[in-house]
């Protein structure tokens, strides 16, 4: 039996092309974040660590699961690769994985991160990525075991240098979810997922 697969949102971004926080954005019924924090919810239940950077009250206020793990970014501003540094830091000891939600990614099937999680347990795969079409995207699951690799990479570069490192060890599955390669970074990509998912 494999250990605990749990989730890292990663919601500490300032949003600077949307000009405005983004996560706090109505979507569904919910704000952005708060419905990805419940996609996650349905794969690993409470299993979720939320990693908090700008607007981190704001942000926070937006879920009342006092189950969930909040921990602040300090260094949110030099990129992403320091909020998944940050999130892989706050797992327990019993994690053996953990799927990499972004926080601007409310509109994927909660199907998704299920049939990550699927893939993983019956491969020997370390690094799980969904793609469309051939093209890779996210909620993308690692093992724990790559914790200190991941704590060593290149800024720049992020978790592509870990994917071409392990490449042996990275299994894609293609999913029928297009919404894998699709987030929300301008006031036109909100407003066609809005419309999306009318």
């Amino acid at each position: 039996m494999k250990q605990s697969v749990y989730a890292i949102v990663l919601a500490a971004g300032k949003s600077t092309r949307m000009q405005k926080q983004k996560l706090l954005l109505p979507f569904q019924g919910e704000t952005i974040i708060r419905k990805v924090i419940n996609t996650a919810m349905q794969a690993v239940n409470s299993n979720i660590v939320v990693v908090l950077g700008s607007h981190s009250d704001e942000v926070r206020q937006q879920t009342n699961n006092p189950n969930l793990k909040f921990i602040l970014n300090p260094n949110y501003e030099t990129g992403m690769l320091s909020s998944v540094i940050c999130g892989f830091s706050a797992l327990p000891e019993r994690a053996g994985a953990a799927m990499l939600f972004l926080g601007d990614q409310p509109h994927i099937p909660g199907s998704v991160p299920v049939q990550l999680i699927v893939a993983w347990n019956n491969s020997k795969k370390g690094i799980i990525i969904p793609t469309f079409s051939g093209k890779r995207g996210h909620p993308v699951l690692i093992e724990t075991k790559y914790k200190q690799e991941i704590e060593q990479l290149n800024p720049e570069k992020g978790l592509k240098e870990l994917m071409e490192k392990f490449s042996n060890d990275v299994l894609e599955v293609e999913c029928q979810a297009p919404e894998v390669i699709r987030d929300i970074d301008t006031p036109d990509d909100y407003q066609y997922e809005i419309n999306k998912n009318k």
